[in-house]
């Protein structure tokens, strides 16, 4: 496979393509609604929230962190985990103008 020219694309294309490609797993979606359900910091044990590994969560919310989706703290050997607001925010706008771009035809088609 080709590498991938980001150059080539705006700064907001290369953004929401990164965001797209974190949220385009079951788990971290999973994981997202989950956190917004609690609507705080959690460090329960979301393997048994989600029925999947330690090492599998791990890597999915490393995927979610590294976007900035969720931010996390720890304590000792607890880690709690939320929704990042800011980032949520953010990223909202990049879709809400991705999606409010298509201008709907008279009759509902365009073929």
């Amino acid at each position: 496979m080709g590498v991938t020219k980001t150059d080539l694309f705006t700064t907001e294309q290369n953004e929401l393509a990164k965001v797209a490609k974190a949220l385009a797993h079951p788990a971290r979606i999973a994981i997202i609604q989950h956190l917004l359900k609690a609507n705080a910091c959690i460090n329960s044990d979301l393997v048994q929230e989600l029925g999947l590994a330690q090492a599998t969560i791990s890597q999915h919310l490393r995927e979610l962190k590294e976007i900035g989706i969720i931010q996390g703290t720890i304590e000792g050997v607890s880690v709690s985990y939320c929704i990042n607001p800011i980032k949520w925010k953010e990223i909202e706008g990049h879709f809400v103008t991705l999606f409010g771009q298509l201008s709907i035809i008279s009759g509902g088609s365009c073929c």
